[in-house]
């Protein structure tokens, strides 16, 4: 293990890694997808082996921004990718993150300390402002936490000693209140800005129909729970092939099997543009019936409902 600079080793596998889940723990890969949430097909994937996705979100976003060749995007994802680095690569690259902000700081709010946020940051003076209205000063002090450059901010250790609120704010043995601010913390603060907005919310809503469907379908109907061969390269190439029959069945069930055959003899010929056209207006008379289904359906169990409590 020491020869290899690794903390975990897998003889069958020496490509996998500790995937730790609520369910079960095992040596495996993390599949990546990217959805698009229009017509559901998979956009983009890759297999890693690093169990935290919080460093893979930038990663696919951009190779998502890549196939589909576009300027700008707006991706969503779950508190999981939550990265203030990842986050500030996909702004400064025209993407537009939504993530929902992780509560971090739940189990100290609830044993009643101050949480970060009761501190307010003053961008003209450059400094904080804490609960009992006292300025906590930038110093000459900084500190490198992984690829962060972080500013420290002080309060005086003889205002943080008399304060009335000091049993909220500070444990018994500190002296005093200190923050730290990434040198980039502006980005992340209109990040938390936009996030509670009602468009952001809306979006986040729609996550999980999005990119979870597939995973589900990919599961339990395709019936691939696992992957078959050994070594992250050969994982990839089951992995694309697996993404492949996902969106092959996708198309199938959008055009049907009429217009696939007329799509064939379309790129067989090459002239694909005279296809497109008719291909388009099918999918979206396809959508549009469904929804209508849908939302019948819908009205139909809300009126059953109603009908089962009048009785």
């Amino acid at each position: 293990m020491e020869k290899l600079a690794k903390t975990q080793y897998n003889r069958t596998d020496p490509d996998a890694s500790l995937m730790v889940k609520p369910a079960h723990n095992l040596m495996a890969y993390n599949s990546q997808i990217a959805v698009d949430s229009k017509y559901k097909f998979i956009v983009a994937s890759e297999v890693s082996s690093n169990n935290n996705d919080a460093a893979q979100l930038y990663t696919m976003a951009k190779l998502s921004k890549e196939i589909i060749s576009v300027e700008k995007l707006t991706v969503v994802a779950d508190t999981g990718y939550e990265s203030a680095i990842e986050i500030k690569k996909c702004i400064d690259d025209n993407i537009i993150p939504i993530i929902p902000k992780a509560n971090k700081q739940k189990a100290q709010e609830d044993k009643g300390f101050f949480i970060r946020e009761k501190f307010v940051y003053n961008e003209q003076s450059d400094s904080y402002k804490c609960p009992n209205n006292q300025e906590i000063k930038k110093t000459n002090s900084t500190q490198t936490k992984g690829k962060k450059l972080l500013f420290n901010y002080r309060c005086s250790s003889t205002v943080c000693k008399n304060c009335p609120l000091r049993d909220k704010c500070l444990p018994q043995q500190t002296p005093y209140k200190q923050l730290f601010r990434w040198e980039h913390e502006e980005v992340i603060e209109e990040h938390n800005k936009r996030m509670q907005t009602d468009e952001a919310k809306a979006i986040i809503k729609q996550r999980g129909s999005i990119v979870e469907h597939p995973f589900g379908t990919i599961k339990r109907t395709l019936g691939w729970d696992h992957f078959l061969v050994r070594g992250i390269e050969k994982v990839s190439g089951e992995n694309s092939l697996i993404m492949f029959s996902y969106n092959f069945k996708r198309l199938m069930n959008l055009i049907g099997i009429a217009l696939f055959r007329k799509l064939l003899i379309a790129l067989q010929n090459g002239n694909i543009n005279t296809i497109k056209a008719e291909i388009a207006e099918y999918i979206s008379r396809y959508l549009h019936i469904w929804g209508y289904i849908f939302k019948a359906l819908i009205i139909f169990g809300f009126m059953k409902r109603n009908t089962r409590y009048i009785l």
